[in-house]
């Protein structure tokens, strides 16, 4: 295995104090190689909460400053913790339909949400073979609350999810691949080494989008997601039709 999976980067800034401390307070190294890929994908899962950042391009320093994040920034944490762990990873970048995210967005802003939107997860190198982690995007309080809030759904392409199995999602770390928003997933952009080489080339929201974004919508869309989390899960307009995964949904292929 190539050196590749294991280096720093910008991003991935594993030598930060923070992460160091993280670490080793918390004995991860002492642990076997599937443990270890367990502590630090259980602790990105519900230590970091679900939420959203100042920007997708954050170090993981910043992430695990701010104690919450999305797709790509809990990625982005959970990249750098497990090279920290000397655990071979790498970043596929995707994008997802903006429905996903409905119920999230507040309703007046959602019509002029980007259509396709910047997603992310994790491939880990692990008894010789990729496997995807995407499950840890929501944490298990978040993903109560929409379990209670549908008790008879199964698929929910909305809230922040996007499942087949919404009672039942694959999302804990039993050495194979987790998930929680692959139905909504639209376009493949394929493996980067990094995240900081995806972000090189793909970025979300500029301009007065993004500034908008930055400082008023994504503290109003992360109180929504505090209210959803502590049970109060939104009703949306067109009710069952706008759950489902969009119909350009595409079909992602295992990690090779």
């Amino acid at each position: 295995m190539t050196n590749t999976y294991l280096t720093p980067t910008p991003l991935l800034d594993f030598n930060e104090p923070s992460i160091v401390a993280l670490v080793e307070e918390r004995g991860w190294r002492t642990l076997s190689a599937r443990d270890r890929i367990g502590a630090a994908y259980e602790f990105v899962r519900n230590e970091i909460l679900f939420g959203y950042n100042y920007d997708d391009a954050l170090p993981a320093s910043r992430v695990l400053a701010d104690g919450y994040g999305q797709c790509n920034t809990k990625g982005t944490l959970l990249m750098a913790l497990l090279r920290a762990l000397d655990v071979p990873c790498r970043f596929h970048g995707f994008t997802i339909d903006k429905g996903l995210q409905r119920g999230v967005v507040p309703e007046l802003i959602y019509p002029i949400a980007p259509r396709n939107i910047i997603h992310s997860w994790v491939e880990v190198y692990f008894e010789d073979r990729w496997i995807n982690l995407e499950g840890f995007i929501l944490d298990a309080a978040m993903l109560g609350a929409l379990q209670t809030a549908f008790p008879k759904r199964q698929s929910l392409c909305a809230y922040g999810a996007g499942t087949d199995a919404l009672q039942r999602p694959c999302v804990s770390w039993q050495g194979e691949s987790t998930y929680i928003q692959r139905t909504g997933i639209n376009y493949d952009f394929g493996v980067f080494d990094a995240p900081d080489a995806f972000y090189a080339d793909h970025r979300q929201l500029g301009g007065l989008k993004g500034l908008l974004y930055r400082a008023v919508i994504r503290h109003w869309m992360n109180r929504r997601v505090a209210r959803m989390r502590a049970g109060h899960v939104p009703a949306i307009p067109g009710g069952e039709r706008n759950l489902r995964p969009a119909a350009n949904t595409i079909e992602i292929r295992e990690a090779v």
